[in-house]
C-alpha cells in the first residue's frame, strides 16, 4: 500500500500550488481533483437516508459514519416524503431534513445532496409523488408541461431551504446532484436536463458544484450528462475499476475521478435470496479507488428500513416489489450496528488518511420482549365504518387509486354477483389490471387472490346477488425503468365468467387514521374475541406489557402469511413471512413506551395462525435461511 500513499501524495502535492480561499468547493480540471478552501480534497462517503431512519437515531448513525473515517455523507430528498398531498409540504420531526444537515455539520460530516426530483432509491415510485399520476397522460422524467410544472414548484420550495447550507454560503453541503442515473430511462430528453439546470442555477447559484451520476455504460453516459453539470459514475465490486473509469474519462477528460454509488451491498425482492456481498471485494476495490486518488461514496453505508408504505418496486419481466427492511448487507445494519464490513473499511481507510481516535459508538441495545397472543377484531369487510369513514365512491366501472386520491395502502372494491355461480367460475383480469395484488371474498368469506403479473384467474362461486368484495393492495410503485407510471388498484375491468363486473362501490380504507386515533385498542380491549380465525383480511390486536426499557427488537411473525404490521400507531412496513426473505420487522426502542402497554395492530391479508403469536426478538432474520441474517 506504500505505491497507494505516494500517489496520494503526488496527486496532492500537484493540486497544493492554489491559494488557500475561505468555503470555497471547486473543480480543478487542469489537477484532476477538487478543491476545498483552494487546496485539494478527496472525499470519502456514505450514503444514509433520513428518510429510512428515525429521528431519534440520526445523531448515532452520523457519528458511527464520522467514526469509520468518513469526511462526507451521500443524502437523497424523497419529494413524495415531503409532498404526499399536492401543495402541502412537510419538514418536521422525521421529515426535518435541516435538522439532519445540522447534525451532520455538528458530527463534522459534509454533504452531497441529491433532491432529485427523481431519485430511484428503491423508494416508491422513485420520489415521484403518487398524485402526479392524477393525469393520466403525463409523461415524467421530461421536458412535459404538467411534469415541470409540478417540479418547478417544488424545487421553488425545496432549493431555497438548500441554499444556506450549501458549503461556499457557510454550510456544509459541498456538491448537489441533479436528477438521477436518468441515462438508464428511456426519455433521453436533454431539453428536461437542460430545465433543470437552469433551475438549480437559478436557486442555488453560479458557483456550486452540480453533477450527475450514471451507470458504466456508453448509452447512460451519452443520455444522462449534460454540459455545465460535472459527470460521475456508479459501479460495484464486479466491475475492473480502470475500466469503468476510462469511460468517465471519455465524458470528462479533466477532473476528478468518483464514484457516486459504490455498492457495499444490494436490495432484496419478495421471493428472492437475502443479498449479500463479501467484504473482502468491497474493501479490495475500494482501496483500489482510493490509491487512484478517485473520489467514492458507498451505497449504502447504513440503509434503514422501508418503514409504512415507502418501498419502491422493480418491473423487468414482471412486477416486483421491494422488502421493508433496506439492511442493504451495508456497513451499518439496519439497525445501525457496526459490522465486521464496517470495521474493514474503516482499516483501509486509515491507510489513506487520518480517522478520528476514539472507540466506535456501541450498538442500539436490543431486547427479546417475547411473545404477544392477539385476538381478532373482525374481517376488513365487516369493519369498513370504522376504517373508511368517508364512506364509498359509486362508479359503473372501478377507479383507480389515484382517480380516488388514495395514494398508498389499500382500497376495497365492493359489488354483487350477476348471477347465480353453483359450479367454480373463473374471475380474471384480461388485461393485467390488478395492481398489485386483490383478495377476493363472496359475503365476507375468502376466495383466493389475484396478483399482477403471475395471477390473472380464479374461480368464485356464490348466489345470484351476494356480495363480492375485493381488496387491493397497493405493494409500492415502480421505481426505476420505464414504468414508473405506475397506476393502482383495479386499472381496467374483472370479467366473471361471461360477465363485465360493474356497478362498484368504492371504499377508500384511512386503515392508518383509524390506527392513530386509537382504533382498535380503544374499541375492543374491554370486550374478550372469541372470533374464529378464518381465511382472508382481517385485523388482529394485543399488548406488549411495559418492562420498563424501551429498547430495539425485531418482530417475527412465523405462521402469519401477508400483512402489514403497526406499533403505538406507527405504520412499522409490511411482512411476507410465506415468501421471504425477511423474516422479521424492526421494531426501533423510540416508537416503544417503557411504563405502558404498547399496542400491537395487524392486517394478516391471507390467513394468521392458530397460535394468534408474535415474537419479539432481540436480532434479525432477514433471510429464509439459517446462519448470518
Amino acid at each position: 500500500m506504500a505505491a497507494a500513499v505516494f500517489l496520494l501524495i503526488a496527486v496532492n502535492l500537484a493540486c497544493g500550488s492554489m491559494v488557500s480561499a475561505k468555503n470555497t468547493f471547486s473543480i480543478d480540471y487542469k489537477n484532476n481533483c477538487f478543491l476545498k478552501d483552494g487546496k485539494p480534497f478527496q472525499y470519502i462517503s456514505g450514503s444514509i437516508h433520513y428518510s429510512r431512519i428515525p429521528q431519534y437515531y440520526w445523531k448515532d448513525r452520523l457519528m458511527k459514519m464520522y467514526m469509520s473515517g468518513l469526511n462526507a455523507i451521500q443524502v437523497y430528498v424523497p419529494w413524495n416524503f415531503h409532498e404526499a398531498v399536492q401543495g402541502v409540504q412537510d419538514f418536521t420531526g422525521d421529515r426535518d431534513l435541516e435538522y439532519f444537515l445540522h447534525l451532520a455539520n455538528q458530527t463534522g460530516l459534509l454533504v452531497i445532496l441529491r433532491p432529485g426530483p427523481y431519485i430511484c432509491a428503491e423508494w416508491e415510485m422513485g420520489g415521484l409523488p403518487a398524485w402526479l399520476l392524477q393525469k393520466p397522460s403525463i409523461r415524467l422524467r421530461s421536458a412535459d408541461t404538467d411534469y415541470m410544472q409540478a417540479v418547478s414548484t417544488w424545487l421553488a420550495v425545496l432549493l431555497p431551504k438548500m441554499k444556506p447550507w450549501l458549503y461556499i454560503n457557510g454550510g456544509n453541503i459541498i456538491t448537489v446532484q441533479v436528477e438521477n442515473e436518468y441515462g438508464s430511462y428511456y426519455a433521453c430528453d436533454y431539453n428536461y436536463m437542460r430545465h433543470l439546470r437552469t433551475l438549480f442555477r437559478s436557486f442555488l447559484g453560479e458557483d456550486v458544484v452540480l453533477f450527475t451520476t450514471d451507470g458504466n455504460t456508453d448509452k447512460e453516459m451519452i443520455c444522462g450528462t449534460l454540459e455545465g453539470l460535472y459527470a460521475t459514475i456508479d459501479f460495484g465490486t464486479d466491475t475492473r475499476v480502470t475500466e469503468a473509469f476510462k469511460r468517465q474519462r471519455r465524458f470528462e477528460p479533466h477532473g476528478p475521478l468518483v464514484n457516486s454509488e459504490f455498492y457495499t451491498g444490494w436490495l432484496d425482492h419478495w421471493g428472492d435470496q437475502h443479498a449479500m456481498v463479501d467484504a473482502q471485494k468491497v474493501t479490495k476495490v475500494l482501496g483500489e479507488m482510493l490509491t487512484m486518488g478517485a473520489n467514492v461514496n458507498m451505497y449504502m453505508f447504513e440503509g434503514g428500513t422501508n418503514f409504512g408504505y415507502w418501498n419502491g418496486a422493480d418491473h423487468d419481466s414482471r412486477f416486483r416489489s421491494v422488502v421493508t427492511s433496506y439492511d442493504y448487507d451495508a456497513p451499518l445494519t439496519e439497525a445501525g450496528d457496526p459490522t465486521e464490513k464496517l470495521l474493514a473499511i474503516r482499516d483501509v481507510i486509515t491507510q489513506f488518511g487520518e480517522v478520528p481516535s476514539g472507540p466506535m459508538p456501541p450498538a442500539t441495545p436490543k431486547f427479546a420482549y417475547g411473545f404477544v397472543t392477539l385476538k381478532k377484531v373482525g374481517n376488513v369487510s365487516s369493519l369498513l365504518d370504522l376504517i373508511s369513514p368517508l364512506g364509498p365512491v359509486k362508479s359503473h366501472y372501478p377507479l383507480t387509486f389515484e382517480e380516488m386520491k388514495q395514494y398508498y395502502g389499500y382500497m376495497l372494491y365492493r359489488t354483487t354477483l350477476p348471477r347465480d355461480l353453483t359450479e367454480p367460475t373463473p374471475l380474471i383480469s384480461p388485461l393485467n389490471g390488478v395492481h398489485d395484488r386483490a383478495y377476493v371474498s363472496v359475503n365476507g368469506t375468502f376466495q383466493g387472490l389475484l396478483e399482477r403479473d403471475t395471477t390473472l384467474v380464479m374461480n368464485v362461486t356464490g348466489k345470484q346477488e351476494d356480495m363480492l368484495d375485493i381488496l387491493v393492495e397497493n405493494m409500492g410503485r415502480v421505481n426505476f425503468g420505464s414504468k414508473i407510471n405506475d397506476h393502482k388498484g383495479l386499472l381496467s375491468d374483472l370479467i366473471l365468467g361471461k360477465d363485465i363486473l360493474t356497478d362498484w362501490q368504492i371504499y377508500p380504507l384511512d386503515i392508518d387514521g383509524a390506527i392513530v386515533r386509537g382504533w382498535p385498542h380503544s374499541v375492543h380491549q374491554k370486550t374478550p374475541s372469541q372470533m374464529k380465525t378464518d381465511a382472508g383480511p382481517a385485523f388482529y390486536y394485543g399488548t406488549l406489557p411495559p418492562n420498563g426499557l424501551a429498547w430495539d427488537s425485531f418482530l417475527k411473525l412465523k405462521g402469519w402469511t401477508k400483512g402489514q404490521v403497526w406499533i403505538n400507531g406507527v405504520n412499522l412496513g409490511r411482512y411476507w413471512s410465506a415468501r421471504g426473505p425477511q423474516q422479521t420487522l424492526y421494531v426501533p426502542g423510540p416508537l416503544l413506551r417503557s411504563s405502558l402497554p404498547n399496542n400491537i395492530t395487524v392486517l394478516e391479508l391471507e390467513g394468521a395462525p392458530a397460535h394468534l403469536q408474535v415474537l419479539f426478538m432481540d436480532r434479525p432474520q432477514l433471510s429464509t435461511t439459517v446462519g448470518k441474517s
